[in-house]
């Protein structure tokens, strides 16, 4: 009789096969659950970054853009002088270093002067490709590539911290 598998009266199959489908169900439950988890968490990192973006005061209610989004570069331009960011609104440039000028802040009365933009060398490649303020007078034009700008307003996205 020790070989004999008891039946469940309500199942055709016998206990042992629902034993073994029970701890599959819960194995499955658990690894549905813990992507769960994972979802949920990465989420939370998510709003965690987001809840730590700052907004910063803005330094002009307008700018000038090659375009309605500002997405094409207006000018190149060459440092004179190296400038340390004070914040995270601005970027740190090296006195030679070229910089893409993506936009320029229309000054309030009283105001500095800035423009937007981001660095290009080969020297400082940690910084390509981060767009930010500078004061204009930190660079000299060397090339325009569009003459014609359209003025529009400046937006607190313009001035978001992350």
């Amino acid at each position: 009789m020790s070989d004999h598998i008891p039946f469940s009266p309500f199942e055709k199959f016998p206990l042992r096969f629902l034993q073994i489908s029970m701890t599959a169900c819960t194995h499955t439950r658990l690894l549905f659950n813990m992507r769960h988890l994972i979802v949920l968490l990465l989420c939370v990192g998510i709003l965690n970054h987001i809840s730590e973006a700052l907004l910063m005061e803005k330094l002009a209610d307008n700018k000038m853009c090659g375009d309605a989004e500002c997405s094409y570069v207006v000018s190149m331009a060459t440092a004179l002088d190296d400038f340390i960011a004070p914040d995270c609104r601005f970027i740190n440039i090296k006195k030679g270093q070229k910089v893409y000028v993506y936009s320029k802040l229309v000054p309030e009365e009283g105001g500095g002067v800035f423009w937007s933009g981001s660095v290009y060398s080969d020297r400082y490649v940690d910084q390509m490709g981060i767009i930010g303020y500078f004061p204009a007078p930190v660079v000299k034009e060397t090339h325009k590539f569009r003459e014609d700008t359209v003025q529009i307003p400046t937006t607190n996205m313009d001035f978001l911290c992350a």
